[in-house]
């Protein structure tokens, strides 16, 4: 699981094609491809970037082992020189892209591929896969987050995500997202991330009774003894018997560093608030009331307005497998070719009877363009990579589409900063991934410039994704130009 060889993590037609352009030779040129989604997920206000780091790994491990070659071989669909030249492949083209646990949205480029096409197009299926499935549990996981209003969201749904990966990678992406720990010991050795656990019905049913089962935990667990009072009875067995132990504990001079209960079933709401008058009553009243049971950012709010109890939430199914929107709409689409001749970036656009589905052309980059006052997100600006703006100036934006739709924004008024960084030059790795708790505290801090509209979870305010002037004349000349050909 620590280092593999993901090179054959491929769609068979990205190598057919990457045959075709080394059979024709002129046809390897040099391209841009962006990696991009059209919409955020369950209608969000937002998207979270995650898998990054991953990325990093399977470009570095990016190689044809003997046995590839001989089953691309086995296939019947390779000439032999071909296979000769993969026996040798590396990446060796650049790469730039906005960094993990950075605020994202529709239609701007996570990821900018400039390589040889052949390298470019063999690379697309295992990026896609990385980045959609990593960036769409840290997205759920932020909105759960968000939801539990500052209490603590564990991530444990190892057991419920399918298969090891989507659990090892998907926990990571939770972490990122603001979860403070989960249940996945792997995650937590591989990305040093905390690790957090109770105990399962099955602790309590294996003793003669449920007071022993709970005493013979706090004797082992004094510093992380939250004990699960669900098993037989709530009200008139597990919370009772839970407050004698922690009364027993304190009785034997044992600190009552972090404990309490955790409900898994039944009425949450009113079983925490009964759960809470009891443990007041019972001079307990620091005690965390910790729930699970199928949660999510909906029925989290719907908790909390009913004066739910709770203030610690393990939630797994619907974090680890995003539920209510399983999967991530990134696409990798050919932006620009590079001239021979004159080095120059040839714009390419794909039409569409879908006018969602049309892509921006050309070479790239995003300018973040905050509020200078509040330091919140005003909008998202798509510009041609060599553009340079001034922020003592005045700058115009508009809707790329419904034009008439304008924002003008005074000089000084506003601050800019590039969202794609530098991550690959000439096949080398020019950046070093931050540990995963740095990004998450990142990841807060960038949650923090949305505006609270953007952030609410039905109905949300849109940042606006606008295109340069520039970058707005080049698609709008080049689809005239394609009408005029037909």
């Amino acid at each position: 699981m620590k280092k593999r060889n993901l090179t054959l993590l491929t769609d068979l037609y990205e190598l057919t094609m990457m045959q075709g352009y080394f059979k024709e030779k002129n046809a390897n040129e040099t391209v841009i491809f962006d990696a991009f989604f059209r919409a955020n997920p369950v209608n969000a206000g937002y998207s979270i970037c995650a898998g990054l780091d991953q990325v990093i790994d399977y470009i570095n491990n990016l190689h044809f082992e003997k046995e590839d070659i001989d089953y691309l071989g086995s296939t019947g669909l390779f000439g032999e020189d071909f296979l000769d030249y993969l026996r040798d492949f590396q990446f060796s083209g650049d790469i730039y892209a906005i960094p993990e646990g950075t605020v994202i949205f529709p239609r701007e480029p996570l990821v900018k591929v400039i390589a040889p096409i052949m390298e470019a197009q063999l690379i697309e299926t295992a990026l896609l896969n990385i980045i959609n499935h990593q960036s769409l549990i840290a997205t759920k996981a932020a909105r759960v987050v968000y939801a539990a209003k500052g209490d603590g969201v564990m991530e444990f749904g190892l057991r419920r995500a399918q298969g090891p990966d989507a659990g090892i990678y998907g926990a990571r992406a939770a972490m990122i997202g603001g979860c403070i720990g989960t249940s996945n010991v792997l995650c937590g050795q591989m990305f040093d991330v905390p690790v957090k656990g109770t105990h399962a019905h099955s602790w309590i049913m294996s003793f003669p009774d449920e007071l022993t089962a709970f005493r013979t935990y706090a004797r082992l667990y004094p510093t992380a003894c939250i004990l699960l009072v669900d098993t037989y009875d709530t009200l008139n067995s597990g919370i009772p018997n839970a407050i004698q132990v922690f009364q027993e504990m304190r009785q034997a001079g044992i600190p009552l560093t972090f404990y309490g209960i955790r409900l898994d079933s039944g009425d949450l709401a009113y079983l925490s608030k009964e759960a809470k008058k009891m443990l007041d009553a019972a001079g307990f009243s620091d005690a965390v009331i910790s729930a699970s049971n199928d949660l999510d950012e909906t029925l989290i709010t719907s908790l909390k307005l009913q004066g739910a109890a709770i203030n610690s939430w393990g939630v797994g199914t619907n974090l680890i497998t995003s539920k209510d929107c399983p999967s991530f709409g990134g696409v990798y689409k050919l932006a620009a070719i590079q001239d021979k001749v004159t080095g120059k970036f040839i714009p390419k656009i794909k039409l569409s009877e879908n006018a969602e589905k049309i892509t921006n052309p050309g070479n790239k980059t995003i300018r973040r363009i905050y509020n200078k006052n509040t330091g919140k997100i005003i909008a998202d600006l798509i510009c041609l990579a060599d553009e340079t703006f001034d922020c003592s100036n005045s700058l115009l934006l508009f809707d790329p589409v419904s034009t008439w739709k304008k924002t003008h924004l005074a000089p000084d008024s506003y601050t800019m900063r590039e969202l794609l960084i530098p991550v690959f030059q000439k096949g080398k790795c020019v950046y070093e991934s931050p540990k995963v708790m740095d990004i998450r505290e990142y990841c807060k801090k960038e949650l923090a410039t949305l505006w609270e509209e953007s952030l609410r979870l039905e109905y949300p305010h849109r940042v606006h994704v606008d295109l340069s002037n520039e970058l707005w004349h080049m698609k709008n000349q080049l689809l005239d130009s394609y009408q005029y050909q037909n």
